[in-house]
């Protein structure tokens, strides 16, 4: 048995599988704590890719429970933060902003409070990219 065809057939396995984590790029994250039981990351998600992504589930040590949120107007004029189990769509070709006011990473029971300039590891769970890790700096000015 020759090796040629095996490793044509490996190859070709490697290069047809979508390589997704490549297309998504984060940017600008950071993350502020307004007390010890909670805080919130924000950051830029930028697909690259053809496809359309989703961040279905983040991940942290820092904290009891991590979710993605947002806010929503409860019709009258009272913004609530809303748990988003569904998780935010990157588009292809586009951008998902997670801001303060908006679409955002919550952190729920802190295990310390957080000092500036600390990073917080956090990963992001995307349907096609799967799992990538980001340090999130801590800035209490912004």
């Amino acid at each position: 048995m020759s090796f040629r065809p095996l490793m044509a057939g490996a190859l070709l396995a490697v290069l047809s599988t979508p390589l997704f984590a490549a297309d998504i790029t984060v940017e600008d994250a950071y993350a502020r704590a307004a007390n010890t039981r909670a805080g919130a990351a924000f950051l830029v998600i930028h697909n690259a890719g053809d496809d359309a992504d989703r961040l279905v589930d983040v991940r942290a040590d820092v904290a009891m429970r991590v979710e993605l949120h947002t806010h929503k107007d409860n019709g009258q004029g009272v913004m609530q933060m809303l748990h988003v189990p569904e998780g935010f769509e990157i588009p292809a070709g586009g951008d998902h902003v997670l801001q303060r006011g908006g679409d955002h990473v919550m952190f729920m029971g802190l295990q310390a409070p957080w000092e500036q300039g600390q990073l917080i590891p956090l990963t992001l769970v995307f349907e096609k990219a799967g799992e990538i890790t980001v340090d999130v700096p801590v800035d209490l000015t912004r």
